[in-house]
């Protein structure tokens, strides 16, 4: 993570939920198709692994990170 990122903690309980949401509800992408380029782009990182799955479904304590300028963060409680 580099120095200056910033984190966001996205309260998703039980619910599922999947990648692309996440990154809608984070404020990283406007829309469903703006997000998919990113996971196509291999911009995602899930728990430090490159995620490459659009619809991979999320859970409480996963961490999501871009490799986008300005960027933050994103962790699932």
């Amino acid at each position: 993570m580099a120095a200056d990122a910033w984190e966001v903690r996205l309260e998703v309980g039980d619910r599922p939920i999947n990648l692309i949401q996440v990154l809608k509800l984070a404020n990283c992408a406007a829309t469903g198709g703006e997000a998919k380029n990113l996971v196509a782009d291999g911009l995602v990182r899930v728990n430090g692994q490159p995620e490459s799955r659009k619809r991979r479904q999320m859970a409480r304590g996963d961490v999501v990170e871009l490799d986008v300028e300005g960027a933050p963060r994103i962790v699932l409680d």
